[in-house]
């Protein structure tokens, strides 16, 4: 029988207090913080398995447990022998990495062509004076890895200039995925380029900068997509 009295809820449980996160767990997060924050870039050997005890303050077997957890998820490569190297900037990285690994050169240029075209449109409509200033210097880098004649300096300072253009898009998303994809994109090219670098290949990339610069979407779109077919691979 509704007597007219308003009833009063029983009050929330109390919140517990928050745990301290396992120590193996804040390891973890300590060394991804050093691969995601380019510390520790793609291709490097991370310190020994000592040396982290030692700079962590923890046990050897903590150590052991984080390292072993990272590379599980894609990040690291531990190699008998040579070290630990850091082959993923995420975990969703080193899940593209590992799923399309022997992938069609044709079907990843093809994927290289369409997220790059985008992202060059897209920097030529909201480049800033920074990332104008940025590119520069992406770009003379380029060309000095090009003078040097090693194809693993080159391959980096291109693949860093073309991760520049999509970044100046400013669509976090893009910018996302085409980090994520990074390490395939850059096995792609590797193999593309060979043992060597050959003149015959060279490809200029001023022109796509002046296009981003003009802010001429169209210009600047065919320079990003002329880039991907002239590798021989479309």
């Amino acid at each position: 029988m509704n007597t007219g009295q308003s009833i009063t809820p029983p009050p929330p449980p109390p919140l517990s207090a928050p745990r301290r996160a396992p120590l193996a767990a804040q390891v973890i997060a300590t060394l991804r913080q050093q691969i995601t924050s380019g510390q520790w870039p793609v291709g490097s050997r991370i310190p020994t398995e000592p040396e982290l005890v030692e700079q962590l303050g923890v046990a050897r077997n903590t150590v052991r447990e984080a390292v072993r957890a990272l590379a599980h998820n894609g990040l690291l490569d531990i190699r008998q022998g040579s070290g630990t190297y850091v082959v993923a900037t995420s975990e969703l990285a080193g899940v593209m990495h590992r799923r399309f690994a022997g992938a069609d050169l044709g079907h990843v240029a093809e994927l290289r062509s369409a997220l790059e075209t985008a992202g060059a449109r897209l920097a030529a409509r909201r480049r800033t004076d920074a990332d104008l200033r940025q590119l520069d210097g992406l770009l003379a880098r380029r060309e000095a890895a090009w003078d040097s004649g090693e194809v693993e300096p080159f391959i980096d300072a291109d693949r860093n200039l073309h991760m520049g253009v999509v970044s100046a898009s400013h669509n976090e998303v893009l910018t996302a995925v085409y980090a994520d994809l990074a390490e395939v994109l850059r096995a792609y090219l590797r193999q593309d380029i060979g043992e060597e670098l050959r003149q015959e290949d060279y490809m200029d990339h001023a022109r796509l900068l002046e296009a981003i610069r003009a802010q001429d979407a169209d210009a600047a779109s065919k320079e990003a997509a002329s880039h991907t077919a002239e590798w021989g691979c479309l």
